[in-house]
């Protein structure tokens, strides 16, 4: 099969479409995520949505109508666990991933007739993804861009020095609880795409490899945007022409591009 006929197919069109939203947006806010050392919160929300997804499925509700308020929920649960239990960020996460990656068992256990839906979302497919799953993307991939892009400065300012924003008058508790409700919209897109087990690659690998070769936060967010596009379009290319799993195989691209990156650095 030519690339002309592939790209005529529909399927890879909705991939190559949907994909290339959540692709950028999951490398803009993996910027600050790692910039801030919160790159594990991905981790956690995609343990969060395994048990959305799994409740879903369950009570037979289109699963991402589940998962998208319950992990916006989790997300600011471990927040207020950090603050009010005075516990570290990365154990708040822990606790909270915990409980929904539980639930999700507890319900796949329980549950026999929907193990099959509930290993797609567990390791990703996204060409098979539905054309309400594409208009989803694109609308909350442009409600993330939005929101990046109105608070831009705000989110600029508090991941660099916290302390030095808030008195400037930034509301900085307010920030750090949009760039968590940002998260889990991505964190749940980005699961038809690489599957919930992969989806804190995705955030993290096209964001530290943008910060071996950027010297400046615009320069190093186009880069990381750029990185993160090219590697879904060729991981979704890849994987249909070598009979891959198509959101490993993203995963894998990104990968490569890191280790390019570390070796560029190094000679130059």
């Amino acid at each position: 099969m030519d690339l002309l006929t592939f790209l005529q197919y529909s399927f890879i069109q909705k991939a190559f479409f949907a994909g290339s939203f959540v692709a950028v947006i999951c490398s803009a806010l993996g910027l600050f995520l790692v910039l801030r050392k919160m790159s594990l919160i991905g981790d956690g929300l995609s343990h969060v949505s395994f048990g959305a997804i799994a409740l879903g499925l369950f009570i037979g509700i289109y699963p991402f109508y589940i998962a998208i308020p319950a992990v916006m929920i989790a997300s600011v649960l471990i927040l207020k666990i950090s603050e009010k239990a005075k516990v570290y960020g990365d154990a708040a996460i822990g606790i909270v991933s915990a409980v929904g990656i539980a639930g999700g068992v507890i319900l796949a256990s329980i549950s026999k007739g929907f193990n099959v839906d509930l290993f797609s979302y567990l390791f990703g497919n996204i060409l098979a993804i539905s054309n309400t799953e594409v208009i989803l993307s694109v609308i909350l991939s442009v409600v993330v861009l939005a929101v990046i892009y109105f608070f831009y400065w705000d989110l600029f300012s508090a991941t660099f020095d916290e302390e030095y924003a808030k008195t400037t008058g930034i509301k900085t508790n307010f920030i750090n609880t949009l760039l968590t409700l940002l998260t889990a919209l991505t964190v749940v897109l980005s699961v038809k795409m690489v599957g919930i087990m992969l989806v804190s690659a995705l955030l993290i690998l096209p964001a530290v490899t943008a910060l071996q070769l950027a010297k400046g936060f615009k320069t190093a967010m186009i880069i990381a945007s750029l990185i993160s596009l090219i590697s879904v379009l060729l991981g979704i290319t890849f994987s249909f022409f070598l009979d891959l799993p198509t959101g490993a195989t993203i995963v894998m691209v990104n990968a490569i591009f890191f280790g390019l990156a570390i070796v560029y650095k190094k000679i130059f």
